[in-house]
């Protein structure tokens, strides 16, 4: 590891710049006539090309050329809306001796791309760790030219999953009820090992070719919106690999942020990005958080620097457009400038009015969390507006399973839910907040529970019913497990049962699940599926009650409809009277339950089954 350092030090201290062609690469390589914003930035690499002559063909105007502190480097900007013909040429020049040329072309949009829509509460977003979830092309598991190659035997190795294996599972995650994919990076991450989770990447403009090609990525997308779901991607704008090729010929110091106390420059982030609301914090605390690294193998981007945020921007844009995407994740949203970011959030949104950004916001507190929400009014208060339309509730995360699991008490067992709830003044738009039972970097839900389907059916049957979007993990819905504390990540992001030709059982076929996988997945393909055509769910009010004696129960209704959901977290039944929803209750005689299909009369006390949630459609 000190090697690498050693090398990354000297091109930052002397810029050994690499032996590459006078003109090496053009990013983007393409764009898009008629976008709203029409001001193109493009980055021309090759061996000393800013010491040449740029011209651009057709008579074409370079409205500006900016130079780095590496002469590989230069950066055209253009106008498109001045350019009237579909393709044009980048020439570079030595006098009258044309050393390098490329045929940019501005493509037609694809009609309505502006107004595309995103999701929104009216969704169930399935979280892939595409590496994990199943193999359709063998073919590509190790590449020619990308370091690590396919071993399933290692736990952090590469086990080859692809994109392929995904849209071969289409139907699968369509019959489960989700409306949404969010897969983990599947950008290009070369680095030597564990390279398998994407968030060390090498080419923002690639699909790691052991997932598949940028045309596989976009086919995806357009098989989801044949089914009327939508394709999230997951954007990182705080670090990169290590072995980035900007990186290992880094445009300017300044491109990422570096320390000279640091071991070779490095310096991990102190991970307290409270601090960056705390207007009390050290600026040493703070400048810790911001600009450490996550690891040695991700250096901590500068969105600081306009070159890279612009070069963060169109990327971004990029990808919308090109593979035709219905939102993004944004990972460690707080490790970012939070000023350049909502430059970055603005840009995107203001080219797409409909598309959604959830940042990983992981902080504790409502107060926190909320504060990244675009027109917050505690970020308001800090003097900041973030343009972030979502956020993810982890305050409800951490506190959903201590709910479950203690006794209760004045300030433990069921209260801690409601009390999550009591803080939702706080976001300026509570539909539009993630709300979730773990992911790809926390304990599983079933490991915490032991595998228990009524654990299980509690908390989905309460984040498929609570105010937001929810977000399921793959695998859960089958009673998939996995120890973080003794197994690591590794053991969180198993291989999903039948995605390899040489697994025993295909848990993709519910023909051929084990009792206990049809249990799990009987109850999420029902619920998530009836919660699709529910706008009360969507959008409806919540009515909170604090919860008493082990019992936790809210309605959601609007003018049409209302659903009753009742949680009974105790080891036995109980009886609940109803007398003390009568405000919520009037004008309903009886209600339905989702699931069993039980009726239930409305009137005077009703029979709640031990450690089971029930929701119940009102009727008059």
């Amino acid at each position: 590891m000190k090697t690498i350092y050693a090398a990354l030090t000297l091109s930052i201290a002397s810029f050994a710049f690499s032996q590459s062609k006078t003109l090496e690469k053009v990013e983007p390589a393409f764009w898009w006539k008629g976008m709203k914003n029409p001001e193109l930035q493009i980055l021309v690499y090759g061996k000393g090309i800013a010491n040449n002559d740029i011209s651009l063909s057709n008579g074409i105007q370079i409205k500006d050329i900016q130079k780095v502190d590496n002469p590989n480097y230069i950066f055209i900007t253009v106008n498109t809306d001045e350019i009237n013909v579909p393709k044009f040429t980048i020439n570079v020049q030595k006098g009258k001796k044309n050393l390098g040329s490329y045929s940019y072309e501005l493509k037609q949009r694809n009609s309505g791309s502006a107004d595309r829509e995103s999701y929104t509460s009216k969704d169930v977003m399935y979280l892939i760790m595409p590496d994990r979830f199943a193999n359709g092309d063998e073919k590509n598991d190790s590449v020619l030219g990308l370091t690590e190659k396919a071993n399933r035997s290692l736990p952090n190795g590469r086990h080859g999953g692809d994109l392929r294996g995904i849209i071969n599972n289409l139907d699968y995650i369509q019959n489960l009820g989700a409306t949404a994919v969010w897969l983990t990076p599947v950008n290009e991450d070369n680095e030597k090992v564990y390279s398998y989770h994407g968030y060390a990447q090498t080419d923002l403009y690639k699909i790691d070719a052991r997932y598949g090609t940028n045309e596989e990525y976009r086919n995806l997308s357009r098989e989801l919106n044949k089914r009327n779901m939508k394709l999230v991607m997951d954007y990182v704008t705080n670090h990169w690999g290590i072995s980035h090729w900007m990186i290992k010929d880094l445009p300017a110091k300044d491109w990422i942020h570096w320390f000279n106390d640091g071991e070779n420059g490095f310096k991990r982030s102190n991970y307290k990005t409270t601090t960056q609301f705390d207007t009390n914090a050290s600026d040493i605390d703070k400048r810790s958080a911001l600009d450490g690294w996550f690891d040695k193998t991700m250096p901590d981007i500068n969105q600081k620097n306009p070159l890279v945020l612009k070069y963060l921007t169109q990327n971004a844009i990029w990808w919308i457009e090109y593979a035709e995407l219905g939102g993004f994740r944004v990972d460690t949203y707080p490790y970012n400038d939070k000023e350049a970011m909502a430059k970055w959030a603005k840009a995107i949104t203001d080219e797409y009015p409909k598309f959604n950004i959830v940042g990983e916001t992981w902080l504790y507190t409502a107060g926190q969390i909320s504060a990244w929400q675009k027109n917050s009014k505690t970020g308001e208060a800090a003097g900041y507006n973030s343009n972030l339309p979502s956020v993810m509730d982890f305050m409800l995360f951490g506190d959903l399973p201590k709910a479950l699991k203690e006794k209760e008490g004045w300030n433990t067992g069921l209260i801690k839910i409601y009390d999550s709830f009591t803080s939702d003044f706080l976001y300026p738009d509570i539909n539009n907040v993630m709300v979730f039972f773990e992911n790809h970097d926390t304990e599983r839900w079933n490991e915490i529970f032991k595998a228990d389907p009524k654990a299980y059916k509690t908390g989905l049957a309460l984040i498929a019913t609570v105010r937001g979007i929810p977000q399921i993990y793959y695998g859960s819905e089958i009673g998939m497990r996995g120890d973080k504390e003794k197994g690591g990540d590794a053991d969180i992001r198993r291989d999903f049962p039948g995605g390899w030709k040489s697994d025993q059982r295909n848990a993709f076929n519910p023909s051929e699940q084990t009792a206990e996988q049809k249990e799990f997945f009987r109850f999420t393909r029902k619920l998530l599926n009836w919660r699709k055509g529910k706008e009360v769910i969507h959008n409806g009010k919540t009515k909170n009650y604090v919860p008493q004696d082990g019992i936790f129960t809210y309605f959601r209704y609007n003018e049409k409809e209302a659903v009753m959901v009742i949680i009974n977290n105790n080891e036995k039944d109980e009886t609940l009277n109803l007398k003390r929803f009568e405000e919520s209750l009037k004008g309903f005689s009886k209600g339905k339950e989702v699931i069993s299909g039980k009726e239930f009369s409305l009137q005077n006390t009703m029979t709640i089954p031990a450690k089971t949630p029930l929701i119940i459609e009102l009727e008059e």
